[in-house]
């Protein structure tokens, strides 16, 4: 018998861990930028999975990938090579430019293994070199590592003590960096534009001051684009819009659309810091997780497609700032590039009940930061659909001016 929702609903209550503020839908499966509701109820998904499903829900091509896939081999240990591990590492090597790719299983994984080989790396030079210098408001993981990473006090709360070696510098201030940085610099650590802090993009000409800053003190400069990669800016790698190429790139959510994965890549000089057992993983990088990768990576870094989000992204923005000059006393900012778009409220109190109210009138949305309505649908999105969330939000809006 098919349970309901509000079955469901206390089923989870009963048994699963209480981290989540979750919404009071179950979903039940997707087509394009949409979903269903297990009642047959039709929403516009403007949140992705949170920056995942890049090529929509039910891609015929990712799902017949999968399948297939599944039907031959679904795991057998990094112990072994396999094809399609060989070809997605080929392909991310390619693209990126850098010399070497390890895959994990999120974007956790991803940074804490960027951390490790950074810190690996700068020993070789000095045993004390061991700083990695991150920004306020960034947000790298949650594992105990990446936690202390991401410069957010409220989530060190409750779980120190935390790894030593991890300072914070204000995103966009080259000057209070250029303070922080000495000779005892392993890395810096940013993500090319913050996320869940709030969706801010580098100001001109900041991360080619970063880059400057890395080069003076041999300390590596990785990007974490766990979310901003993988097409989201309108580039594969959201660092090539802004023309400075990191020495280690992090990647997760997009990457293999809906599977669980993640990748860190480093220059060939950084990867000789790891011999082999210095590092690991079961899961990352199976057969089934890499064979979606592949259909993402031939996908997505096509210029039509990437030429799609830019043109999609810019389109959405301007409906954004119209209805930021239509209700000025709501929201007081729209930033971002891309299909990686944020709303600033003027009030924080009303982000969950404006995201409650879009969820209603069928758009699924979100709330970052505490204030900033944050937009990262599928970048198969088309200005139709961009237009029936304009109108859902102008609605919403309304009523809070």
């Amino acid at each position: 018998m098919k349970e309901t929702d509000q079955e469901i609903f206390a089923e989870d209550r009963e048994n699963y861990l209480p981290v989540f503020n979750r919404y009071r839908i179950v979903l039940d499966h997707g087509d394009g930028a949409y979903v269903w509701d297990i009642n047959g109820r039709k929403y516009l998904d403007f949140l992705g999975g949170i920056a995942v499903n890049v090529l929509g829900h039910h891609y015929g091509p990712l799902v017949h990938a999968v399948s297939e896939q599944a039907g031959k081999l679904i795991h057998c240990s990094n112990l072994y090579y396999t094809q399609p591990q060989a070809d997605a590492a080929a392909q991310l090597v390619r693209l990126s430019g850098l010399g070497k790719a390890f895959f994990g299983n999120s974007g956790a994984e991803a940074n804490e293994g960027a951390i490790k080989i950074a810190r690996k790396y700068a020993h070789q030079i000095d045993p004390d070199k061991s700083q990695i210098i991150t920004a306020w408001d960034s947000f790298h993981g949650r594992t105990i590592a990446t936690l202390t990473a991401t410069g957010q006090p409220h989530y060190h709360e409750g779980v120190g003590p935390l790894p030593a070696g991890f300072d914070y510098v204000h995103y966009n201030d080259a000057a209070e960096l250029a303070a922080m940085m000495s000779d005892k610099t392993a890395a810096v650590m940013l993500e090319t534009i913050q996320g869940e802090g709030g969706v801010y993009t580098p100001d001109p000409g900041y991360l080619q001051q970063v880059r400057a800053l890395c080069d003076k003190y041999h300390a590596l400069l990785i990007f974490d684009e766990i979310q901003a990669g993988i097409g989201r800016s309108g580039k594969f790698f959201a660092y090539e819009k802004y023309g400075v190429k990191p020495d280690i790139v992090t990647l997760a959510k997009g990457l293999a659309g809906g599977v669980p994965i993640g990748a860190f890549l480093t220059t060939d000089e950084v990867a000789r810091a790891f011999r082999p057992g210095d590092h690991g993983t079961t899961f990352g990088g199976n057969p089934l997780a890499c064979a979606a990768a592949n259909v993402v990576l031939n996908t997505v870094p096509k210029p039509e497609f990437l030429q799609h989000v830019e043109t999609v992204g810019a389109y959405f923005k301007g409906k954004l700032e119209a209805l930021k000059d239509k209700y000025p006393s709501v929201l007081v900012d729209v930033r971002g590039t891309g299909l990686i778009l944020g709303a600033e409220l003027s009030n924080s109190e009303h982000g969950r009940d404006i995201v409650n109210a879009c969820l209603d009138k069928g758009a699924i949305i979100n709330c970052t930061a505490g204030k900033v309505l944050r937009f990262i649908p599928p970048l198969i999105v088309t200005k139709k659909q961009v237009d029936e969330v304009a109108d859902i939000l102008d609605t919403v809006l309304a009523e809070f001016a």
